[in-house]
């Protein structure tokens, strides 16, 4: 138990310490250097990342380098920017603008330091919504710029659109498995018929066939049965004919034809 209680002890004592640092207070340069870095980001960084992005677009700098973006924007707006930082920025820049309808107007500005980089936050209002531009610079005394980006405020209504969306969106999925099921299930009982449409299909061609061949055979037989009789009737007409002749046999009478005599 005793010993429970002293890791207990250490834990809130490392607790309190990192609290502590975590909410040090600042030095009174501290304080001048955050009030720099978020005049520097409202009335420099924002207005000519914002120029750039009506004058030029963020398309026209993909030409040069980061060290040609740097002079470039060094030379147009008197500032020190990092070039691939700068070059992102415009692309975010100009996606947020025509989300938000516009640049829009700096609204109030946060600042924090983080180790060697100081973070201002500035909340802009644009036309048609709001928006929150990061801007990054370095925690020293030239403030040059390392990063910048413009995300479009998503407000209660967008939450709630992007809510019923992604609600319409569920539900429909759920309804277009269940109709394919209840389809795929209907189809098991459409399966057995045609499975025995096949058989009697199947079943009847054999049974034709045999029709087919008994037919052939059955008429075989009867002209074999109708040259049968002919032989027997040409036998009989020449033994007419030889006897009213006085000849003894048929040996030298041939037949060529027979036809019917037509009655007058």
């Amino acid at each position: 138990m005793k010993k429970f209680l002293i890791l207990t002890c250490m834990i809130a004592g490392l607790l309190g310490m990192t609290a502590c640092s975590g909410n040090k207070e600042l030095t009174e340069y501290e304080q001048q250097k955050l009030t720099r870095a978020r005049m520097v980001a409202e009335t420099m960084y924002i207005p000519a990342i914002q120029d750039a992005v009506s004058n030029y677009g963020s398309e026209y700098f993909d030409n040069f380098t980061a060290s040609e973006t740097n002079y470039i924007v060094y030379q147009a707006y008197q500032i020190d920017a990092d070039g691939y930082g700068f070059k992102s920025a415009l692309g975010s820049f100009e996606k947020a603008n025509a989300e938000i309808g516009g640049p829009g107007q700096v609204v109030d500005s946060t600042a924090v330091i983080d180790d060697d980089q100081i973070i201002v936050t500035v909340n802009i209002q644009g036309d048609i919504a709001p928006a929150q531009a990061e801007i990054v610079v370095t925690n020293d005394m030239f403030y040059t710029l390392e990063s910048a980006s413009l995300n479009k405020v998503s407000t209660m209504s967008d939450s709630m659109s992007k809510a019923a969306m992604n609600t319409l969106l569920g539900m429909g999925s759920v309804f277009i498995v269940l109709i394919l099921i209840s389809l795929i299930i209907s189809c098991f009982n459409v399966i057995p018929k045609i499975q025995n449409a096949f058989a009697k299909k199947e079943a009847a061609e054999p049974a034709a066939t045999q029709a087919g061949i008994e037919k052939a055979v059955a008429q075989i037989a009867q002209q074999e049965e109708s040259e049968e009789d002919d032989l027997e009737l040409v036998a009989v007409i020449a033994a007419a004919i030889a006897a009213s002749e006085g000849a003894a046999s048929t040996d030298g009478f041939v037949v060529r034809s027979i036809r019917r005599r037509r009655s007058f």
